[in-house]
């Protein structure tokens, strides 16, 4: 449909440049991509709009394409726009927040918004292409810095990368950074725990039964199968199964604990205690503990524990000693434990006020531990050390908190 076009439009190019040889050049350029393009493009409005003459001998016809040309001219194409420059030193990763900053390589008016996209990856370094989770997006970003919130850091890094777009077009991404997350990931050990406890990743709850209630359901089928372990706690290797035996905890030590140890560094969780909680207690052993040790009466464990059966009490426990805590229990406990530093600090994980602190030398890698009697417990990890805990313990110690009367080099 727009052969007309172009051969009208050629032949009023030749009668502008009567010329041969610059006949030839136009030819030449006429013909190029761009121009054939332009012109197939405004072949319909040509149709629609032109009105040919044609002379009184019947010998030419005219066209005026004055009106379509001052058109054309006056289209302005915007250029694509330029990959934006990711500023890593002014990037920030905090409180389980990445604020990200760019800047364009030359100023340009012209930028209507910023694409911001970002995935989660085990892997240092520029993005690989295969085992890698897919792109998150964050669309028509007008400023140039953002703050993604609220993300989980389950994995040890993060891949971001930016691209710029006007009102046509969008531009090539930024080169990818990657930036560390820091944060402690764990999940509850369903091996390690007592029989009376029911563990999924990171929730325990207390189950009377201790399993059996759903052999009574079944009856006489599983009479035979009374001594099977449970499908959660079965396994195909030998030394796993002797391993189960011997760390899961028995008699009155309603324990669990996590699957990954502290051995370094500085890291923070949180544990949440369902409202019926009767007895509770939140902190860290070192490995292989006796199956009828309590976390706090040991002189390897630490410990805060709840007790809200009669009556509510509060108190800190090591080494079978106890300090009472004077203050409101919270909804949530955050547990900050700086093992190089010889510190574990018990915290409002709502007003990061400090509710207790025992300082001592760490002699082994740390496993969380959690003893649950009536209720249930959920435990929130892959979380950075918030800075106000970074803030508070700048003080020694620390605003509103209590240390430890019971500290010892363990």
């Amino acid at each position: 449909g727009a052969a007309p076009a172009l051969t009208l439009v050629y032949s009023q190019i030749f009668l502008e440049f009567p010329s041969k040889s610059v006949q030839e050049q136009v030819a030449q350029d006429f013909f190029s991509p761009y121009v054939i393009f332009l012109c197939v493009t405004v072949a319909s409005a040509f149709r629609l709009s032109l009105k040919p003459k044609v002379s009184d001998s019947m010998t030419h016809m005219m066209v005026d394409f004055a009106l379509e040309k001052r058109m054309l001219q006056a289209v302005k194409f915007l250029p694509v726009p330029k990959a934006p420059e990711i500023d890593v030193a002014a990037c920030l990763v905090a409180d389980n927040c990445i604020t990200i900053s760019w800047r364009m390589p030359e100023e340009d008016s012209r930028i209507d918004h910023f694409v911001l996209e970002y995935r989660k990856t085990n892997f240092d370094g520029l993005p690989r292409l295969k085992g890698e989770q897919h792109w998150e997006l964050v669309d028509y970003i007008k400023a140039t810095q953002y703050t993604l919130s609220g993300l989980k850091f389950d994995t040890k890094y993060m891949n971001l990368r930016v691209q710029a777009c006007n009102k046509a077009v969008a531009g090539e991404y930024s080169d990818p950074v990657t930036l560390e997350t820091k944060a402690f990931v764990f999940s509850l050990d369903s091996t390690s725990s007592h029989l009376n406890l029911k563990v999924e990743d990171t929730y325990v709850e207390w189950d009377p039964t201790g399993g059996k209630g759903q052999e009574k359901i079944k009856g006489k089928e599983n009479k035979n199968r009374s001594n099977t372990a449970s499908p959660k706690r079965s396994t195909n290797s030998p030394r796993a199964s002797a391993r189960a035996s011997r760390d899961r905890f028995a008699g009155e030590s309603y324990t669990v604990l996590g699957d990954t140890a502290v051995e370094s560094g500085q890291h923070y969780w949180e544990v949440r205690a369902q409202k019926d909680c009767k007895s509770y207690s939140v902190g860290v052993t070192y490995r292989n503990p006796g199956k009828f040790d309590q976390l706090g009466k040991t002189n390897s464990s630490w410990c805060i524990h709840i007790n809200n059966w009669l009556q509510t009490t509060f108190s800190a426990k090591h080494n079978n000693k106890a300090k009472t805590l004077d203050i409101p229990v919270p909804d949530r406990i955050g547990v900050y434990c700086d093992f190089d530093g010889g510190q574990l600090s018990f915290y409002n994980a709502s007003s990061k006020a400090l509710l207790h602190t025992f300082r001592t030398k760490f002699t082994q890698p740390l496993l969380p531990g959690f003893m649950i009697w009536c209720g249930g417990l959920t435990v929130t990890t892959g979380l950075q050390v918030p800075s106000a805990v970074k803030t508070l313990q700048k003080s020694e110690n620390g605003l509103g908190g209590s240390t430890s009367s019971l500290n010892n080099v363990a």
